[in-house]
């Protein structure tokens, strides 16, 4: 059966989530998705590459491409500024396949007001402390980051009410398991189905 349009699909989490993993396992296990990058002002982690983790930009180069309206959102987050170019977006949505957008609280918000047929998804650890201790073990920031980092996920999760799922990563093979019946069930949506098998057809 043809699937006309992908869907939009939200990924948050607070940093230390495990969303990197996640995202490459359900990327591996389903060729339907594509993965959204995105644009950030924060440098480079050890064994990322441009363009494919994220668009590492300036600050100049990223104000620019808000004045350019290039952004679906974009916010800033513990001092680094994140965004979502648009126009890959629109382009996988429109060629049938289903994007996967790894954005924080603020971002997704922006997203679920213009795009209320987005799938909202939330992954967290399955504590703060255990939170807290995979940014320790992870050994890229300071203690100082890493405590405005847990005080970011404490605000994050007041936002957890406006998710339609919440997936929590205590093993991760799990959770892409999680993701994978999400997105699945999401795909057989009554609504969605229908406008597949008849579109063109005034039956509704």
């Amino acid at each position: 059966m043809k699937q006309n349009k992908g869907i939009l699909v939200i990924l948050s989490g607070p940093s230390g989530a495990g969303k990197s993993t996640v995202i490459s396992g359900l990327t591996a296990k389903r060729g339907d998705i594509r993965f959204s990058v995105s644009a950030t002002t924060r440098e480079p982690r050890p064994g990322e590459k441009d363009g494919r983790e994220y668009f590492f930009k300036t600050r100049e180069e990223f104000f620019a491409m808000i004045g350019q309206d290039a952004f679906l959102e974009h916010a800033e987050y513990v001092g680094n500024c994140y965004g979502t170019p648009a126009a890959p977006v629109e382009e996988n949505l429109a060629a049938g396949y289903n994007v996967l957008l790894d954005i924080e609280v603020q971002g997704a918000a922006q997203v679920m007001a213009h795009r209320p047929d987005a799938v909202s998804i939330f992954l967290c650890p399955p504590s703060l402390e255990e939170l807290e201790n995979r940014l320790h073990k992870r050994g890229t920031d300071p203690e100082e980051r890493i405590q405005a980092r847990i005080a970011a996920a404490r605000e994050e999760y007041s936002q957890l009410h406006n998710y339609a799922y919440i997936v929590v990563n205590d093993d991760a093979d799990t959770a892409v398991r999680e993701l994978d019946a999400i997105i699945t069930a999401e795909l057989c949506r009554g609504e969605r189905r229908l406008k597949n098998i008849f579109e063109g057809e005034n039956l509704l």
